[in-house]
């Protein structure tokens, strides 16, 4: 059975490497992301004229928007049987400098985002008994973060606990929901809060003594996405190069 894979946040960076995995993987792929222009751009340039991809705009904070994006992907493709929550605000500002607006806007992009999510298209994925949620954390959310926000930090927190939340609630309806966690990787975003005279600093603090591969990440994603990962449910996947150990 070929699936129908939902990624949030796929118009850039970590959500784009996980469309394209999936795509080469042989998944149906629906990339999201709240700038409708770019994510249409993004998906032309994986899809080759396949038919594979639907680029679709989605703020992940409205529940109408996820409602939206289902109605779409079901008239494209007749179903949908993964969901990727991997759209997500990354802000460094140190934390007696965060305003709480600030505050707010992060963990209502990270944190509600994840919960609208998982809520709304958990209900479509119970009513057919089958579903594959995949929430992106971050190794931040376990250890209080290396360079990220407070507010970035404590949103991944809450979407490690949501993941087993949602993963005993709807462990009934044959739908798992599990998350990954990824240390720092080689990204544009990492890249972007990490000035180039600290990166040296930073390597040091990995055991492994790199950064990590983002494309991993991509395929730990569609592992845990296929029909053999029925017994995989509220999970976190580390993959932090041992900066958090457990």
């Amino acid at each position: 059975m070929t699936q129908t894979a939902l990624v949030t946040g796929a118009a850039a960076g970590l959500g784009n490497v996980i469309a394209t995995h999936l795509l080469a993987q042989g998944f149906q792929v629906v990339m999201t992301d709240v700038d409708a222009a770019r994510v249409q751009q993004a998906a032309d340039r994986i899809d080759n004229g396949q038919g594979k991809v639907l680029a679709l705009a989605l703020d992940i904070r409205q529940p109408q928007d996820f409602e939206q994006a289902l109605k779409a992907t079901i008239d494209r493709f007749g179903r949908l049987e993964v969901l990727v929550n991997n759209a997500a605000l990354t802000l460094a500002t140190p934390v007696m400098e965060i305003e709480v607006d600030e505050f707010d806007r992060v963990m209502t992009t990270n944190l509600r985002g994840t919960f609208v999510g998982c809520q709304t298209l958990g209900r479509y994925f119970a009513s057919r008994g089958y579903g594959r949620i995949i929430n992106l954390a971050s190794l931040a959310g376990q250890n209080g973060g290396t360079a990220s926000g407070a507010h970035y930090a404590a949103s991944k927190g809450g979407i490690l606990t949501l993941t087993k939340i949602f993963a005993r609630e709807l462990s009934k309806s044959g739908v798992t929901v599990n998350a990954i966690a990824p240390g720092p990787m080689d990204s544009p975003a990492v890249h972007a809060i990490v000035p180039e005279e600290k990166m040296a600093g930073l390597l040091q603090m990995i055991p492994v003594g790199t950064l990590g591969d983002a494309e991993f990440v991509a395929q730990a994603v569609a592992l845990l996405a296929s029909p053999q990962a029925s017994f995989v449910t509220g999970a976190t996947w580390d993959i932090n190069g041992g900066l958090f150990m457990r």
